[in-house]
């Protein structure tokens, strides 16, 4: 999968007058506009020119028979020695022996023969090179060495990158590849999945569990896949300090992004619905089991149906007695009471009432866990259908506790339209 992004790379061994498949030139128009004219003997520049000649029809084994006919020449001058290692590691790299390639194109970029406008093209043929030969190390090396002297290709960025990675450098990979990402967020543009992939890996070999959490972030901004809602879900959730308070909230975005796994998932969250007084909420998540086929079957159907049968019982008791403690809440010190009893009203869905008691609730102010407070705002307001004023709420959510990544995915959640 990697591989697919650096075919641009293939077209680097094709260089610097190498008249092979493709390439015009030929080899013993030696002069560089920089540099001053050099000469070839012919008994070395016969044999090349006919291994161009070879590399012209793909005869890349013939060719490099031709190249040692050069290569045994005694006394080359170091510009005889430059043409020939070049030549041979283009031959090299047409018959497919990458290893011999890297280190011929290698040392041809080090030459004092080499004109110095080439040099860090040979760096990256070489480096090119060594990532097909599987030496990650050594690529990633001489691909570093090529943008420190001005290289600026992106193919090979991508070459440099992946074989960092691939060479399990994961903390230099995670460097590049999230400086990589900033640039593009930056400029507007969307990363590929395939490099917020190798970031989430990346961070998970380093045990960086934050910025793992962030890269999960990106991957359902942009690839809204259930696989990634149900990974950046947990690891809120799962994050060192997540308290429990929290979990209701959690399963909310859960139902949301339907990433509920099992019959389990419904039963806990309707519990808890019951245990934070909303037995509307409760419903809703029973509802949701049964509807997905999770509820009511199997061995544990009628636990199933007890369920929800106290759930009915509740939910009767509560739009029974709702209202009956109103005037208390508004007289209560903080505005917890209204906040929670407004969002009661809600979940009813008496959207008019409840969001004004939670607003008159937030004014009041008090609260042990402001953000919670703001977190359920922006819960109430988008089941309400109030868009913007829950991305509003939302993005005032703050914290390290886990309300304010959950309060950003449902920001993310909800700018796709769902």
């Amino acid at each position: 999968m990697l591989d697919r992004n650096i075919g641009k790379i293939a077209a680097l061994v094709c260089l610097f007058g190498l008249a092979a498949a493709g390439c015009t030139t030929p080899v013993l128009a030696q002069a560089h506009p920089a540099e001053p004219a050099r000469t070839v003997r012919a008994e070395v520049g016969k044999p090349l020119q006919a291994a161009v000649n070879l590399l012209k029809g793909r005869k890349a084994r013939a060719a490099l028979a031709k190249i040692a006919e050069a290569e045994a020449v005694k006394d080359k001058t170091p510009f005889e020695v430059y043409l020939v290692g070049r030549l041979r590691a283009q031959a090299e790299a047409a018959a497919g022996d990458a290893a011999a390639a890297a280190r011929d194109f290698e040392a041809t970029a080090v030459s004092a023969a080499a004109p110095a406008t080439e040099r860090t093209q040979f760096l990256a043929a070489a480096a090119s090179q060594y990532y097909s030969a599987r030496d990650y190390g050594r690529a990633a090396e001489l691909a570093s060495r090529y943008f420190k002297v001005g290289g600026k290709d992106p193919a090979l960025r991508k070459v440099y990158v992946q074989a960092l990675y691939l060479g399990k450098d994961f903390s230099q990979a995670a460097r590049e590849i999230r400086a990589d990402v900033g640039e593009q967020q930056q400029a507007g543009k969307t990363p590929s999945e395939i490099e917020l992939q190798m970031l989430a890996n990346c961070d998970l070999n380093t045990n960086d569990q934050a910025g793992y959490a962030l890269v999960l972030e990106n991957l359902v901004r942009f690839y809204p896949k259930r696989d990634y809602w149900l990974s950046v879900v947990y690891s809120v959730i799962t994050q060192p300090g997540f308290p429990d308070r929290l979990t209701l909230d959690a399963e909310r975005l859960k139902l949301a992004t339907g990433t509920m796994r099992g019959a389990g998932d419904y039963l806990e969250a309707a519990q808890r619905a019951l245990q934070a007084g909303f037995p509307a909420e409760a419903k809703k998540f029973v509802d949701a089991g049964y509807a997905a086929g999770l509820l009511g079957t199997g061995p544990d159907a009628a636990r199933h149906q007890r369920l929800k049968t106290l759930v009915l019982k509740n939910l009767a008791e509560d739009q029974r007695t709702l209202g009956q403690g109103d005037a208390r809440v508004a007289a209560d010190q903080d505005g917890t009471p209204l906040v929670n009893t407004g969002l009661n009203y809600v979940l009813h869905g008496d959207f008019d009432k409840g969001l004004a008691m939670m607003a008159q609730g937030m004014k009041k102010g008090g609260f042990r866990h402001p953000d919670d407070a703001r977190l359920h705002l922006g819960f109430a307001y988008q089941l309400a259908g109030q868009k913007q004023k829950a991305l509003r709420e939302f993005k005032t959510v703050r914290g390290a506790d886990g309300a304010a990544a959950l309060a950003r995915l449902w920001v993310i959640r909800l700018g796709q339209g769902t």
